[in-house]
């Protein structure tokens, strides 16, 4: 078949059908139909001629062009498709290296295999264009809901069809008891939309907390309206959620508003949660009071909160103990992921044996190494002291404040403090260098001498050695395993060194040894800041 010999228009009649039911761009469909047509010219022609075809946009007329390039003497590579400046002059009145000269050429004849090939050549840009068209359409729906119906289920995924495309549900973002057969609708959180080699993948979420935040957005007008925020959301998908909210107006209440009359509202996002029970919470910027709200609906005697360590310490009656930690730790791990903290819950019994313990604990430590007796070690732990570089550095006033004790008394208290503080940091460096530390890691600037020794003993005793360590490996952390926080034992952590500190010196020796380059930290700091302002 010669693409002469067919109505012309017809070529863009079928076009104009592809794109109108693919919802693509007719352009996109003629670009293809011209990449096809040259394919099968230059099966025709020679496949090493550059042979180009244009259809044009109004008639249908398929224009069949040769086209070869001016290059240098010495670079002719294809003489089929290039030529030099001498022989071009035979074309071209004054050709230059780049110019291009085209020369029409008779219509190829379409042969079976040809057309097949250009089908496959269409079906494929038409594919790609589709899946362009998805992926622009759903990129920016990411974070919101969508209505959908079960196509089919594969290895427990289910498939989704939401209008102009296919997403899918994985079994882990499903809600443990729920079940789909195709045709049911569906409504799920679009978690991420995102290219893939198969084409865009559009990834659904019914488990994520986002999800409920959405809901809630959707069946609660004043959130939907800004008067109202959700601040934290906490889930355990299918059995029980922490929600913490907060009203910018003081005369709604904001608890009360995501409840709505007779539970109605917050009834409506339990029902599409499968029965998943819901606590709405006030949210407060007092984290300690936050979190007496977030272990409701247990009552909480005192709280101690360690900013520094991120760590929060909750003392609660006896008989709300149980219903403080929940079951299989549900309350209390649903809390903690609404703060942000670490939550380590005891009894009335157990905070005031633990206190006793650290008081006696002190107590020894001061009579061994100050040489004093009982009384007047139980003297310090009582004005708050805990440890000898406190008796050492702090001011006298602070000491001379306890009965008994005056400026002579106060300065050599200091003194043996200080004695014993040099004397263990000279026994822990002796120790460290008798493990083979090298002067690098011991000069090492927010290192201690007990610090030192705590690396050596496990290994590291090079300043390479620090370097390769990760911050959490100094600092201590947590790690999820089966589904349980697991604590990481931190090689600094008895010293109470942070994560930032930690991340702080292992990039500080990184930078010393010449493997990060400086002005790139300078860089992201900067670019760090530039965000931080943008969001404030």
């Amino acid at each position: 078949m010669a693409i002469t010999s067919a109505n012309q228009l017809e070529l863009l009649q079928t076009a104009e059908a592809v794109a109108r039911e693919k919802m693509i761009d007719p352009g996109l469909v003629v670009e293809a139909m011209e990449e096809s047509l040259s394919r099968a010219a230059k099966s025709r022609y020679g496949a090493e001629m550059d042979i180009r075809v244009s259809i044009d946009r109004k008639t249908g007329r398929a224009t069949f062009t040769r086209v070869r390039t001016v290059v240098a003497d010495d670079e002719v590579e294809n003489y089929q498709a290039e030529f030099t400046v001498k022989e071009a002059k035979q074309y071209m009145a004054d050709p230059q290296i780049g110019d291009e000269f085209a020369e029409e050429v008779p219509p190829v004849e379409m042969g079976r295999i040809a057309a097949q090939s250009a089908k496959q050549v269409i079906l494929q840009k038409v594919r790609e264009a589709e899946r362009d068209r998805q992926f622009e359409e759903f990129k920016d729906r990411a974070g919101t809901i969508i209505n959908g119906l079960v196509k089919r289920e594969e290895y427990g995924n289910v498939i989704v069809d939401v209008g102009r495309g296919e997403a899918i549900l994985r079994r882990n973002e499903k809600i443990g008891r729920e079940a789909y057969r195709p045709g049911d609708r569906i409504r799920c959180y679009i978690k991420d939309v995102r290219r893939e080699q198969r084409g865009p993948q559009i990834f659904l979420s019914r488990t994520a907390p986002e999800f409920m935040a959405e809901l809630f957005k959707m069946e609660v007008p004043e959130i939907y309206d800004g008067i109202i925020e959700i601040k934290a959301v906490a889930r355990d998908p299918g059995s029980r959620a922490k929600i913490a909210v907060i009203s910018y107006d003081g005369s709604i209440d904001p608890v009360g508003a995501c409840v709505g009359m007779r539970g109605s509202r917050v009834q409506a996002v339990v029902n599409e949660l499968q029965g998943e029970k819901i606590d709405i919470i006030p949210w407060n910027d007092d984290q300690p009071t936050f979190l007496v709200n977030a272990l409701q609906p247990a009552e909480v005697t005192k709280v101690v909160l360690d900013e520094e360590a991120g760590k929060i310490d909750v003392v609660v009656p006896e008989e709300q103990l149980s219903l403080a930690i929940g079951r299989r730790g549900q309350n209390v791990r649903l809390a903690s992921q609404l703060t942000g903290l670490d939550i380590d819950i005891m009894t009335e019994a157990e905070d005031s044996q633990r206190r006793q313990k650290e008081f006696e604990e002190r107590t020894a430590l001061f009579m061994e190494n100050l040489d004093l007796d009982e009384f007047f070690a139980q003297l310090l732990v009582s004005e708050g002291f805990t440890n000898l570089e406190e008796v050492a550095y702090v001011d006298l006033d602070e000491l001379m404040v306890i009965d008994g004790i005056d400026e002579d008394t106060a300065q050599e208290l200091q003194a043996r403090a200080r004695d014993i503080i040099e004397a263990k940091a000279k026994a822990a460096l002796d120790k460290a260098r008798e493990l083979g530390v090298e002067d690098s890691l011991v000069e090492f600037e927010g290192l201690t001498p007990q610090m030192v020794l705590a690396l050596a003993e496990d290994g590291v005793k090079t300043l390479e050695d620090f370097a390769t360590c990760a911050d959490w490996e100094l600092a201590g952390g947590w790690t999820v395993q089966d589904g349980e926080r697991v604590k990481d034992e931190g090689l600094l952590e008895a010293f109470e060194v942070s994560l930032e500190e930690a991340q702080d010196m292992v990039m500080t020796a990184r930078v010393m040894l010449g493997w990060v380059d400086p002005t790139e930290l300078a860089d992201d700091a900067d670019e760090d800041g530039l965000e931080e302002e943008s969001e404030a």
